[in-house]
């Protein structure tokens, strides 16, 4: 039993040690020299691996700049970044791996539908989660006080499709998803809105599942409302397939898809020909960003690659996490949780950050991007 006592004993002992005095145990660790650890579920495997790097190059960036100036409250800033694979189960375990690392902040969170399920992890843990990429409304519909999202959510980004879909003259409206939450969300809200007074007509709202090779039945039932303008709201992999097979099967109208399928993949999928005019609802990617051709500059002259979708919103989830713990004069999570509800006016690729009462962006920073020659470009910026 004295043997039993003494290991119990030991293993709290190590978990206070090794949480830096936040996570499991709490408490605040001002007092510690070592570097102050940011935690990354991002997915480096499975369907949208071609992500994960992005967000981690651009979390990294962040994070030598802050570090090169000194790092925050006397102390270096550091990245662990996990694999979520975009599945909610692995999601769940990188998470817990992070809590046990004993991170001060999560900065990590691109697929919704996987991110929903770490939040009660991090939660528990009162651990402040700012999320760069995931933006299903259902992360907020929660209302935990550690969650801030600094993307655009989904009733946003379904206010921006309408928007564009009204603005380009549409009349009749197919609109798809992929069951998952994000896609499900913005899809939801938009045919919502499709059937407002004054909005085009919504010939129909469909469902299809993630991970098939023949879409050809779906394809049909779109087809069967005769729309002139097709809104995708799933992820790039089956859009990719779906806008292919609508060409095949002699659709001529326009085609627009969320964010999560902004990706050059989109265009190799589909085909050059297919793809060429598709229209997205986007928040800005590197190159659409104007006066950002500096830092895209370090950042290939760092990484000996271009940036991609994701990779600008994870650098500005690192910056406001480090601000907020500058702020806070602390790593305590709840310390933290007020310091980012006060923040009033920080710089983002996005625009002056100040959370809405839900820990949401004032404004979502939808613009929309278009096919040309290949590439995803700055069509409107809906202003």
């Amino acid at each position: 039993m004295k043997k039993a006592a003494l290991g119990v004993a030991l293993t709290v002992t190590a978990l206070v040690t090794s949480a830096c005095g936040q996570g499991i145990l709490g408490g605040d660790s001002k007092k510690d020299k070592g570097p102050i650890l940011l935690g990354m579920d991002i997915p480096l495997s499975g369907s949208s691996a071609d992500i994960g790097p992005y967000m981690k190059n651009g979390g990294q960036l962040a994070i030598d700049e802050l570090n090169a100036k000194g790092g925050v409250l006397g102390r270096k800033l550091q990245l662990r970044a996990e694999d979520d694979a975009c599945d909610p189960k692995t999601a769940v375990a990188a998470a817990n791996k992070l809590v046990a690392a004993g991170i001060t902040v999560s900065v990590g969170g691109y697929c919704s539908g996987a991110t929903l399920p770490t939040l009660p992890v991090f939660d528990r843990a009162k651990i402040p989660m700012v999320i760069p990429a995931a933006n299903s409304t259902e992360l907020v519909a929660q209302k935990l006080k550690h969650v801030f999202l600094v993307n655009g959510t989904g009733d946003q980004q379904a206010a921006a499709a309408i928007a564009w879909l009204t603005k380009s003259g549409a009349k009749k409206v197919a609109v798809l998803d992929d069951n998952t939450s994000y896609s499900k969300d913005i899809a939801v809200r938009t045919g919502a809105a499709l059937d407002k007074p004054g909005a085009p007509d919504k010939t129909s709202l469909d469902a299809v599942t993630p991970g098939e090779s023949d879409y050809s039945a779906t394809v049909t039932n779109v087809l069967k409302g005769k729309p002139d303008f097709v809104y995708w709201t799933g992820y790039y992999q089956e859009g990719g397939l779906i806008l292919r097979q609508l060409r095949q099967a002699g659709y001529t109208g326009k085609f627009m898809v969320g964010d999560g399928s902004v990706d050059t993949k989109l265009v190799k999928i589909a085909g050059d020909k297919a793809a060429e005019g598709t229209y997205a609802t986007m928040t800005q990617t590197p190159d659409t960003i104007q006066g950002a051709q500096g830092w895209i500059a370090n950042y290939k002259q760092k990484f000996g690659a271009e940036p991609g979708p994701y990779s600008t919103q994870a650098y500005d989830a690192v910056r406001v996490a480090a601000e907020a713990i500058k702020n806070a004069d602390s790593t305590d999570g709840d310390k933290i949780v007020t310091a980012l509800e006060g923040i009033n006016g920080f710089p983002l690729f996005s625009g002056p950050l100040k959370f809405t009462p839900q820990h949401t962006l004032t404004s979502g920073g939808f613009v929309i991007l278009v096919v040309k020659n290949g590439k995803f470009t700055l069509q409107d910026a809906l202003k």
